[in-house]
């Protein structure tokens, strides 16, 4: 999986565990693409203190999922969703088609 999705995948099932700094600080420089240097001006803190937050959430979102498996849940079951939907399709059966449509745009 490509990282940043990978990283979305995480900060959405974790990301309300971390602080609100470490969140403001994840946000701006992941999702927002804010530099470095332009969250540190920010937020009063060296460059590099920046990155080690970004570190540090990184593994202990992954520290997360390692435990819980949320993710690796959610994507095996919108795997699992996905073929039902198109074997429905290929039979025609409309309403099982429609019900897995639902759960995969709840997913």
């Amino acid at each position: 999986m490509e990282k940043f999705v990978e990283q979305t995948f995480l900060f959405d099932f974790y990301g309300e565990l971390l602080t609100e700094r470490q969140r403001q600080v994840y946000t701006s420089v992941v999702f927002e693409d804010y530099s470095l240097s332009e969250v540190a001006e920010e937020l009063g803190i060296s460059r590099q203190g920046v990155h080690d937050m970004i570190r540090r959430c990184n593994r202990t979102l992954e520290e997360y999922e390692e435990k819980l498996h949320l993710v690796e849940k959610f994507l095996n079951i919108r795997s699992q969703v996905m073929e039902i939907h198109e074997l429905a399709g290929n039979y025609h059966a409309e309403d099982i088609a429609a019900i897995s449509k639902v759960i995969l745009e709840e997913l």
